[in-house]
C-alpha cells in the first residue's frame, strides 16, 4: 500500500496549492513543497528494498476481465525516475517562487505542476500498460496547461497547441501499439510482457507493434522528425522548461524504450529504427543548437540532441549501451535542469535571452556565471564532471559494434562529430553570455539573483561535480539498480572511473574537445553560411497544416451540422440502413423457428392502441398537446407489455419515467411559439418516407433474424448467483447494483451531466410568457386552482412514504433506488403544478451540485471501499443482522449504491424543474414590464 500511496498522494493533493493561495504565495508554495516532499519521502522508504534487488508490485483489482488493474511496480528503473521527478520537482518549486512575478498567486501554477508530477509518477511506476497509457495522456494534457501558463501570449498558446498535437498524436499510436502488444503477450502486465520477449519478437504482429510504440516514444522525446514541438515549447515559463525538459516529460519516451527493451529489443528492426533515429537526432539537433541566438533555444536543441544520444544508446542494443543510456539519463537531468534554471536567472535579471545582447555577465553575476560554466562543461563532456563519464561510455560503445564490422569507422565518426558540436554550442553559451565584451541595450540592469533562487542551481552543480569525481560513491548503486531493471538480466562488467588508460574513447573525447573549439573559432564563416540557407520554419508549417485541417473540419461541420433536425435524422437513419443491411446479409441464415405465444383480445387491443399512438403522434405532430398525449399512450402500452411479459421492475420504471417526462414536456410546451413548423417539400417527404420504411423494416428483419438464430443466454447465471453473489432475490435490482453496477454508475454520471447542462441552459434564459395558446385562446388567469392545490398537498408525504417503501424493498422484490427516485420526482413535479413555483421552490433542495456530488460519491465510494478488502471495484458485501424487537434482517452494501442512484435521479428532476420554474418567473416578470 505504500507504493500505491506515492502517485495517490500526488493526485489527491494536487489542488491543495490552488485552495491555499487565498492565504498568499508562501502558503501555496509550502503546500506544493509539502506534497512533493511527502512523495519523495515515500519513495526513499522503498529504496533500500530496491537496492537489495527486490521488485515490489502493488495491485488493486479494478477491471480484471478487461486486463485493467491498478497495478504499480517499483524496481530500479522506477526508483531512478521517481527520484528525478520528485527531487528536481522540489527544487523547481523553490525556484519558481522567486522566478514568477509577485502578482502571480502561484496556486494555479503549482496545482498544474503537481498534476503533471502525479501523472509522471504514474507513468514510471505503472505495472499495467493500459494504466501507463492513461497516465501518459494526462502528462500530455497537463504539460499543455503548463506550456500555455502565460496564456495571454500568442507564443505560449501556439507552443502548447503544437506540443499537444504532436504528443497527443503519438499517444494514439502508442495506444494501438500497446493493444497489439497485450494481444501478443496475452496480458497487459509488465511482469508477463517482459518475460515474453521471445514470443513477442517471433509474432507476425511484432513489426507494426514496434513501429507504433516507437512513434509514441519518439514524439514524446522529441526525436527527429517530431522534434520541432520542443523548441516552440520554450515559450513556457523557465521553471516549466527546467522540469519538463530535463527530468520528466521528454524523458518519458526514453523511459518507455528502457522499460520495454527486454520485450521489443534484440532484433534488426529495433536496432535500425531506434539507433538510426537517435543518430540523426543527435547530429542534426547539435548542429542546429549552435546557430540559435536564444539561450533557451540553444538549450532546447541541445536537449533534443542528448535525447537522441540516449535513444542511440538504447538502439545499439548491447548490455553496456543500455547501462550507458541509463547513466546519461541521470547526468543529463542534473546538468540540464541547472542550465535551464541559470538561463532563467539571466532572463529574469536581464529581461532578454538573446545571446547577441547578453554579454559580459561574468562581471555582473560571477556566482551564477561560475555555476552555469560548470554545468555547460558537463554538457560538453569535460573531464571531472558527470557528463564526461557517460560520454566516455557512449564513445566506447560506438567502437567495434558488431553491426558495423564492414565500416567500423562510421559509428565512431558520427559520435565524434556530435561530441564536437556539443563542445561548440556549450562553448558558445559560455563565451557569448558570460564574456564577449559588454552587454548591448539590456532592458534591465543585471545583478545576482536572490540567494534562495540560486540554491537549486548550486545543489545541481554540486551533484555534477560529485558524480564526476566520485561516481562509485554517489551514483553507482542507483545506476546498478536502474540498469539491471532495464536489462532484466545480470549486469555486464563495467567500471565507473575517471581514468581507463589511453584508449580509443579517450582519443575521441580529446578530438571532440579540440574539434569543438575549432568549430566555435570558425563561427563567423559558419554563421554567414547558415544565414544563406533557406530558413526552416516548422512552426509556420504546423500553423498552415493546422489551419488547413481546421478549415476542412469547419466545412465538414457546415455540411453535416446545419441546424436541421431532418438532415440529422436522415443521416442517422441512412447510416443505420447501411449498417443494418451489412449485418443482415453477412449474418448466418436463421434455422430456428421463433417461439410464439397465444395472443388474446387484450394483445390485439394493445397492438391497436400502440399503432394509433405512434402513427397519430407522427401524423398529428402539429397538434402539440394531442401529439404528447398520443406519445404518452405509447409509453403506457409499453408498460403494460412489460407487465404481460412478467417484468414488473421494467413496468414500474417505464410508468414512472413516462409520467414524469410527459409532465415536463407539457411544461415546456407552454413556452413554444404558437406558429406552426414549416411544411416540408414533396421531395423531402418522399425521402423521409423511404428512409423510415427501409430503416424500420430493416430493423424488424434484423431483430427477427437475431431472435431466430441459436444463442446462449446468461440469464441462468444471474438467477443462480443473485442470492449468493448479490444477496437479493430481485434479480433485476441485483444486476443493476451489483453485476452491472459499473454500467449503472456510468448512467447516473450521465444523468448528473444532463442536470448540470439543463441548469446552464435555463439559468439565464429569458422568454416572454405567451398570452394565447396555439388555438388563439387566452391562458387562464387561475394558474393553480385552489381545489387542485388542497388535494395535492396531502399526497406529498404519502408519495414520499411510498418511495421509501419501494426503495427499501427493492433488493428482494420489484423496486429500488431508480424507481423510488422517479416516484419522488413525480410527486415534486405534481406539487409544482398544483401549488406553483414559489410553494415548490421552498420545499426543494437548493444545492443541486452538492446533491449530485453526494449521489455520485455514495455510488462510487461504496465501490471503492471494496478495494480495502482486496476485492474488485463495486463488489457487494451482504449479510444478516439481528436487532432486538426488530429481529433478523438482511443488510447489503448495495443499498448505499442504490441510495446514490436515488439521490441523483431526484436531483436531476429537481434541477430541471427548478430551472423551468425560474424561467417561468422571469417570463411573467418580463410580461409585466412590457
Amino acid at each position: 500500500m505504500l507504493l500505491l500511496a506515492i502517485p495517490g498522494m500526488a493526485f489527491a493533493a494536487f489542488l491543495l496549492p490552488l485552495l491555499l493561495q487565498r492565504f498568499g504565495r508562501v502558503a501555496a508554495t509550502l503546500a506544493a513543497a509539502a506534497v512533493i516532499g511527502t512523495c519523495l519521502a515515500l519513495v526513499l522508504q522503498l529504496a533500500p528494498a530496491v537496492f537489495a534487488g527486490e521488485t515490489q508490485v502493488a495491485r488493486v483489482h479494478w477491471l480484471p476481465a478487461y486486463g485493467l488493474d491498478l497495478g504499480l511496480r517499483m524496481d530500479g528503473l522506477g526508483l531512478l525516475f521517481s527520484l528525478l521527478i520528485c527531487g528536481i520537482g522540489l527544487l523547481v518549486v523553490l525556484y519558481a517562487f522567486y522566478y514568477l512575478p509577485g502578482s502571480d498567486r502561484m496556486g494555479r501554477f503549482y496545482s498544474i505542476l503537481l498534476l503533471f508530477m502525479a501523472a509522471m509518477l504514474g507513468v514510471v511506476l505503472s505495472e499495467n500498460l493500459l494504466l501507463l497509457l492513461v497516465f501518459w495522456e494526462i502528462t500530455s494534457l497537463s504539460s499543455f496547461l503548463l506550456v500555455a501558463y502565460s496564456h495571454d501570449k500568442y507564443e505560449s498558446r501556439i507552443g502548447a497547441r503544437m506540443a499537444l498535437a504532436v504528443t497527443g498524436g503519438g499517444g494514439l499510436a502508442l495506444l494501438a501499439g500497446i493493444l497489439l502488444l497485450g494481444h501478443i503477450a496475452g496480458s497487459y502486465e509488465l511482469s508477463v510482457i517482459l518475460a515474453a520477449g521471445d514470443q513477442i519478437r517471433a509474432h507476425s504482429l511484432y513489426a507494426p507493434t514496434l513501429v507504433l510504440i516507437l512513434l509514441g516514444a519518439f514524439t514524446k522525446s522529441a526525436q527527429f522528425p517530431f522534434h520541432f514541438w520542443l523548441p516552440n515549447a520554450m515559450s513556457a515559463p523557465t521553471p516549466v522548461s527546467a522540469y519538463l525538459h530535463s527530468a520528466t516529460m521528454v524523458k518519458a519516451g526514453v523511459f518507455l524504450l528502457a522499460r520495454l527493451h527486454p520485450a521489443l529489443g534484440g532484433t534488426d528492426a529495433w536496432f535500425w529504427l531506434v539507433s538510426g533515429t537517435g543518430a540523426v537526432t543527435l547530429v542534426y539537433s547539435a548542429a542546429t543548437a549552435l546557430f540559435r541566438h536564444d539561450i533557451k533555444g540553444l538549450l532546447a536543441y541541445s536537449t533534443i540532441s542528448h535525447l537522441g544520444l540516449i535513444t542511440l544508446l538504447f538502439g545499439l542494443d548491447t548490455p553496456l549501451s543500455i547501462v550507458a543510456g541509463v547513466f546519461h539519463i541521470i547526468n543529463h537531468a542534473i546538468f540540464k535542469a541547472s542550465l535551464f534554471m541559470a538561463a532563467g536567472v539571466i532572463d529574469h535579471e536581464c529581461g532578454t535571452r538573446d545571446m547577441r545582447r547578453v554579454n559580459g555577465m561574468f562581471k555582473r553575476m560571477p556566482i551564477t556565471a561560475a555555476l552555469a560554466i560548470i554545468a555547460a562543461g558537463s554538457m560538453a563532456g569535460v573531464p571531472l564532471l558527470n557528463g564526461f563519464l557517460s560520454k566516455e561510455m557512449f564513445f566506447a560503445e560506438t567502437v567495434g559494434h558488431p553491426q558495423f564490422e564492414a565500416v567500423s569507422w562510421l559509428l565512431p565518426l558520427v559520435a565524434t562529430i556530435a561530441g564536437m558540436l556539443a563542445v561548440a554550442y556549450s562553448l558558445r553559451f559560455v563565451h557569448d553570455v558570460f564574456f564577449n565584451g559588454e552587454p548591448i541595450d539590456l532592458p534591465r540592469q543585471p545583478h545576482e539573483p536572490p540567494r534562495w533562487m540560486r540554491a537549486p542551481i548550486e545543489l545541481l552543480v554540486l551533484l555534477c561535480l560529485l558524480v564526476g569525481v566520485f561516481p562509485g560513491w554517489t551514483v553507482a548503486p542507483l545506476l546498478d539498480a536502474a540498469a539491471a531493471a532495464a536489462l532484466q538480466a545480470p549486469l555486464p562488467e563495467f567500471e565507473l572511473a575517471l581514468w581507463h588508460g589511453f584508449n580509443r574513447p579517450l582519443m575521441m573525447s580529446l578530438l571532440a574537445l579540440a574539434g569543438g573549439v575549432f568549430i566555435y573559432a570558425m563561427r563567423g564563416p559558419l554563421f554567414a553560411w547558415q544565414e544563406q540557407l533557406p530558413p526552416l520554419r516548422p512552426r509556420t508549417a504546423f500553423e498552415r497544416g493546422y489551419r488547413l485541417l481546421a478549415g476542412a473540419a469547419r466545412r465538414l461541420v457546415a455540411l453535416l451540422d446545419n441546424g436541421s433536425l431532418q438532415r440529422y435524422n436522415a443521416l442517422l437513419f441512412s447510416f443505420i440502413l447501411v449498417l443494418g443491411s451489412w449485418a443482415f446479409f453477412s449474418g448466418p441464415a436463421a434455422t430456428v423457428r421463433l417461439p410464439s405465444q397465444p395472443a388474446g383480445e387484450a394483445a390485439y387491443l394493445a397492438l391497436f392502441a400502440l399503432l394509433v399512438g405512434s402513427m397519430g403522434g407522427t401524423l398529428l405532430y402539429r397538434k402539440r398537446l394531442l401529439a404528447v398525449i398520443l406519445v404518452g399512450i405509447v409509453g403506457l402500452i409499453v408498460a403494460l407489455i412489460f407487465v404481460r411479459l412478467s417484468a414488473p421492475d421494467l413496468a414500474l420504471t417505464q410508468l414512472a419515467v413516462e409520467t414524469g417526462t410527459i409532465i415536463l414536456m407539457l411544461l415546456v410546451l407552454y413556452f413554444l411559439p404558437a406558429r406552426e413548423a414549416p411544411r416540408s417539400s414533396a421531395g423531402r417527404l418522399t425521402r423521409d418516407l423511404l428512409l423510415a420504411m427501409f430503416a424500420g423494416g430493416g430493423m424488424t428483419l434484423i431483430t427477427l433474424q437475431m431472435l431466430a438464430a441459436p444463442f446462449e443466454t446468461i440469464s441462468g447465471f444471474y438467477l443462480r448467483e443473485a442470492v449468493p453473489g448479490g444477496g437479493g432475490t430481485n434479480v433485476v435490482n441485483v444486476i443493476l447494483v451489483d453485476f452491472r453496477g459499473f454500467d449503472t454508475l456510468g448512467e447516473i454520471t450521465v444523468l448528473a451531466l444532463v442536470a448540470l447542462a439543463s441548469h446552464a441552459l435555463l439559468d439565464r434564459l429569458i422568454l416572454t410568457a405567451p398570452r394565447l395558446d396555439g388555438d388563439g385562446r387566452p391562458w387562464s388567469s387561475e394558474a393553480h386552482p385552489l381545489f387542485l392545490a388542497m388535494m395535492m398537498r396531502p399526497l406529498l408525504p404519502l408519495s414520499l412514504t411510498i418511495s421509501v417503501y419501494i426503495f427499501l424493498r427493492g433488493h428482494n422484490v420489484p423496486g429500488g433506488g431508480f424507481v423510488a427516485g422517479l416516484i419522488t420526482s413525480v410527486a415534486l413535479v405534481v406539487q409544482y403544478l398544483a401549488n406553483g413555483n414559489v410553494f415548490a421552490q421552498r420545499r426543494m433542495p437548493r444545492n443541486s451540485a452538492g446533491l449530485l456530488s453526494l449521489g455520485l460519491l455514495l455510488a462510487s465510494g461504496v465501490g471503492m471501499a471494496s478495494w480495502l478488502f482486496d476485492r474488485p471495484f463495486l463488489t457487494t458485501a451482504h449479510g444478516h443482522v439481528s436487532l432486538p424487537l426488530v429481529g433478523e434482517f438482511e443488510l447489503a452494501s448495495a443499498m448505499i449504491f442504490d441510495l446514490g442512484v436515488y439521490v441523483v435521479v431526484v436531483t436531476v428532476v429537481v434541477t430541471v424543474l427548478s430551472g423551468l420554474g425560474r424561467l417561468s418567473a422571469r417570463a411573467h416578470s418580463q410580461e409585466a414590464v412590457n
